[in-house]
């Protein structure tokens, strides 16, 4: 007996020590996660050391940025390039490149590979194997409920529309990105579920947030409430979910009225994700956290109203072009300054696109810091100075300009080619509709002659030479006097 109370009290003891060391572990852990997550609330973002710059609000995010997604101007960063887990914000990935190559009636088919990959906890819908949606009711499955296995066969499916599969779809994901200026990203997934060779930057993000918002269709579907998908060719049912976005929800705790998109994520190594887009009616911002272990929506909402508070547009049309500049491609290009900065405080740069067209882009700068940028014609010399192509751009109407404007600089050899074989033809016209005229007025002159001596020859009673010459009579019967060695009065000589 004595014997088992010792070993019933060592199992005890035992089970005792591996508790206290698990609450002490665990206790550690939350003390550092604590600990991390003050030192990023602490960290003041890159913008505020920009001298005349207002100063943003701390935020929890290891990585935030408020961005102009018209003109790009970054009104607040915060370690914007970092790379990091972006959870399912990875979706506005995915369903920007969806809409840009399916129609919304497409078909959306779930293969086995499309659920298979679910674990517990993995957000999701219920749908299986050999169900069908259309495009639209997948999209609003993705980005509402952020549906995991609809992520998937929305790629899978898009792929095959491509002309290839799910492995094409992501390319296309990691290809757009670079088309849209992205640096810092790679994707190899369409849910953002975790992967150590998925990643992004604040900074991306923002750039896929404005060209999401692009799109209308994306836009009517972030900003729904509720949906219902109905039943389907395996399901009888229907299926109704909800906009997770808490942004979106009046009367609630943190609805914001200039929301007009978003998304949410989280993984335990992504942490809390969210991207926001919202327009006051004078600014269309985007609002990205990474890696936030404090409040996302208040960190989102002081980056908000930060921006919409402290910026304002100054039209690009109402200012000195930048050195090289003919036009600006939108004439409602604008950057975006703070208050107390003027647009004599700022720099640009301009970089040529394509050389051919005079195809360029400039960007302005305040102190280091991108203000925004905007397409442009570039003027023949500046091509040419710079990059010693020689042309003539085909500018006319955006700056007043017109023909007689454009410069002169020399064409290619086989313009110089049809020019002159153009300059040809028109001069033999020239030359055959002169000779033309010239017959024609001859004839004319002919004929008021022949007039002209018949109405002579009337007048003194005698018949023309055509009829003396044939021996008729003239129309009025009289006989016709032949005379020799003289001629009556009023001949004309012929």
């Amino acid at each position: 007996m004595n014997m088992f109370a010792k070993r019933i009290s060592a199992a005890v003891l035992t089970a005792v020590l591996a508790l206290n060391s698990v609450v002490y572990v665990r206790a550690d852990e939350l003390a550092d996660l604590e600990a991390a997550r003050q030192a990023s609330y602490d960290t003041a973002p890159e913008t505020n050391s920009v001298s005349g710059w207002p100063q943003g609000p701390q935020v929890y995010a290891n990585s935030a940025i408020v961005m102009d997604m018209n003109s790009g101007a970054i009104l607040y960063g915060k370690k914007i390039e970092d790379q990091h887990y972006p959870a399912s914000i990875t979706k506005l990935m995915t369903a920007l490149v969806a809409v840009e190559n399916s129609d919304l009636d497409d078909e959306v088919y779930f293969s086995e590979d499309s659920t298979s990959f679910l674990e517990y906890g993995d957000a999701s819908i219920g749908m299986t194997p050999g169900e069908i949606l259309n495009m639209k009711d997948a999209l609003h499955g993705m980005l509402l409920a952020s549906a995991n296995e609809v992520s998937y066969a929305i790629a899978e499916s898009v792929g095959k529309l491509m002309g290839g599969d799910y492995n094409t779809f992501i390319q296309e994901m990691n290809d757009r990105a670079a088309e849209l200026g992205c640096t810092g990203s790679h994707w190899v997934n369409a849910n953002g579920l975790h992967d150590e060779q998925h990643y992004t930057t604040a900074c991306d993000m923002a750039l896929i947030a404005a060209e999401v918002c692009k799109h209308q269709e994306c836009l009517d579907i972030m900003q729904t409430l509720n949906y219902t998908i109905g039943a389907t060719n395996l399901v009888g049912e229907s299926r109704t979910f909800q906009q997770n976005h808490k942004m979106f929800w009046e009367g609630g705790y943190y609805y914001f009225d200039c929301c007009i998109g978003g998304k949410v994520g989280y993984t335990d190594q992504a942490r809390s994700t969210l991207v926001t887009m919202a327009d006051n009616g004078e600014l269309q911002l985007a609002a990205v956290v990474l890696q936030d272990d404090g409040d996302t929506y208040m960190d989102t909402r002081a980056l908000l109203d930060y921006g919409f508070a402290n910026f304002s547009k100054v039209p690009l049309a109402d200012q000195p072009k930048a050195e090289g500049v003919r036009s600006y491609t939108d004439e409602n290009a604008y950057v975006v300054l703070p208050s107390g900065v003027s647009f004599a405080d700022i720099e640009s740069t301009v970089t040529i696109t394509d050389e051919k067209e005079a195809a360029g882009k400039v960007t302005y700068f305040y102190q280091g810091q991108n203000v925004g940028s905007t397409d442009v014609v570039l003027t023949a010399e500046y091509i040419e100075a710079e990059t010693g192509y020689s042309i003539t751009p085909e500018i006319t109407g955006k700056d007043g300009g017109n023909a007689a404007n454009i410069e002169k600089e020399g064409f290619p050899d086989f313009v110089k080619v049809l020019i002159g074989v153009g300059a040809g033809l028109v001069l033999v016209l020239i030359v055959f509709c002169l000779i033309v005229r010239y017959q024609l007025q001859k004839r004319r002159r002919q004929r008021m002659q022949r007039a002209k001596r018949r109405r002579q020859m009337e007048g003194s009673g005698r018949q023309p030479s055509a009829y003396r010459k044939s021996g008729r009579r003239p129309a009025n019967g009289q006989s016709v006097h032949r005379q020799r060695g003289h001629r009556a009065q009023g001949d004309i000589r012929e």
